[in-house]
């Protein structure tokens, strides 16, 4: 099979109807084309399955990496599990699919722009991007429940078995650094995570309290301790390219449909990871 594209996108939410019509609609990739579902597909676990098994019949490959509403334990889900619980039932339910994970072995992209290492991530968040003048985690938090911007992670995305968010945290970022160490360094990296691996991005957002459920201090340098030619991420409903130390750092959200209406001229499409020396964005078809 001849390599075609590397496309990526995140935050479908398709629990929104408009969402799911998109996704439903959007036409298939060549056989060729890879896909990075980079997290935030639903709150259920069904419309999870739905969305992976129906990008998983129009792509080559489907990588997904597990977003915060994916992980939520939302009262209209009836699958009830918790935590690690539940972020191993949905790695097995992508098995079952046959949609990569962030357990399973980084694949190699092969087509224009490669060999490169696909890598996706699951690393959550610590509370260490604090507003200024927080010294700690709980003065970030008084100050984001005083201007009452609350990440809704605080509500259902429970940490079971582990004491806290930011303890899951550490214990993904400790399983995940012998991997990445143990990578052919000759290899260049794709990094995908929901969330953005350096701090810069959240710099841009509406309220940038929220930053504090946006990612870890402890992964500030990865891009280039593992030689990334690109970070693909999610999470800010902020769809942008960036660079940060000669590396592109995509932002690949589709997002909610009210902030279509509020920015209609954002594009709904996939976004071209590699290659990387067309236009950025690329429709499929």
């Amino acid at each position: 099979m001849t390599p075609g594209r590397l496309l990526a996108v995140s935050d479908v939410h398709v629990s929104y109807p408009q969402n799911r019509q998109w996704l439903a609609e959007l036409p298939p990739g060549s056989p060729g084309d890879w896909l990075l579902v980079v997290g935030d597909v639903a709150e259920k676990v069904a419309d999870i399955e739905w969305a992976l098994r129906t990008l998983r019949a129009r792509f080559g490959s489907v990588i997904w990496v597990p977003g915060n509403h994916d992980l939520w334990s939302h009262p209209s889900d009836p699958v009830t599990l918790r935590g690690e619980e539940r972020y191993r039932h949905l790695v097995a339910l992508c098995r079952d699919l046959g949609v990569i994970t962030p357990e399973d072995p980084y694949p190699v992209w092969p087509g224009a722009g490669g060999p490169a290492v696909i890598v996706p991530l699951f690393l959550l968040y610590d509370y260490s991007f604090r507003p200024d003048g927080a010294r700690t985690k709980a003065e970030g938090l008084a100050m984001a429940y005083q201007a009452g911007v609350v990440g809704t992670d605080e509500r259902f995305l429970h940490p079971d078995p582990y004491p806290s968010r930011e303890a899951w945290c550490q214990a993904r970022i400790e399983a995940t650094l012998p991997r990445l160490a143990s990578l052919d360094p000759d290899l260049p990296t794709i990094l995908v995570s929901h969330f953005p691996l350096t701090r810069e991005p959240t710099r841009i957002l509406r309220y940038p309290l929220f930053a504090q459920w946006c990612g870890t201090e402890q992964t500030a340098d990865w891009h280039l301790r593992f030689r990334a030619l690109a970070v693909v991420y999610g999470h800010l409903h902020v769809p942008l390219t960036t660079w940060q130390d000669g590396v592109r750092f995509e932002e690949v959200s589709l997002g909610y449909p009210q902030e279509r209406e509020r920015y209609p001229n954002r594009p709904r499409r996939l976004t071209q990871i590699l290659p990387a020396d067309i236009p950025a964005t690329a429709d499929v078809g």
